[in-house]
């Protein structure tokens, strides 16, 4: 038995739209990696870029559990001696660009090579409700109505 590697031209990848709003951040990055990677096909090849293209919005209205929001801390280096940054997810979701949050979680579940970079120039996360992927006709996937463990914030 020889075993199955799938080619680029066997391949029929689909445009998914994702809701983000009042969903976990890590649930939401973990489920969309999956599906990025095409992990979800029963044609998955590790090797290969086989993953769907997928559309998030509402992605400013993403939750944190716990104290994550304000004890998390996100690190950065400029390049030059002493010039480590950090910031929070509290002060990046006020910002001008609060979908970062969603991209890094998701960047950072995927392989750091050029194969995971590939597979990440397949998100497009928006914050807000609008976006210009209507033309794709996506589907809808519903992640705060998989589990309500999607949803559930934790009060400490």
């Amino acid at each position: 038995m020889k075993t199955y590697s799938a080619k680029a031209d066997e391949l029929k990848r689909e445009w998914v739209l994702i809701d983000a709003a009042g969903v976990v951040l890590g649930r939401l990055a973990s489920l969309v990696a999956l599906r990025l990677k095409g992990k979800h096909l029963p044609m998955y090849t590790p090797s290969a870029d086989c993953g769907d293209r997928v559309v998030i919005i509402n992605a400013e209205k993403v939750r944190l559990t716990g104290t994550k929001s304000k004890n998390k801390i996100y690190y950065k280096h400029t390049g030059y001696p002493g010039g480590i940054k950090e910031t929070s997810p509290d002060k990046i979701m006020a910002g001008q660009f609060p979908e970062r949050v969603v991209e890094k979680a998701v960047q950072r579940m995927l392989s750091r090579d050029a194969l995971g970079r590939l597979q990440f120039s397949n998100l497009r996360v928006y914050p807000g409700a609008e976006h210009p992927h209507e033309p794709q006709k996506p589907t809808v996937i519903d992640i705060a109505g998989m589990s309500p463990k999607n949803t559930r914030v934790r009060k400490n």
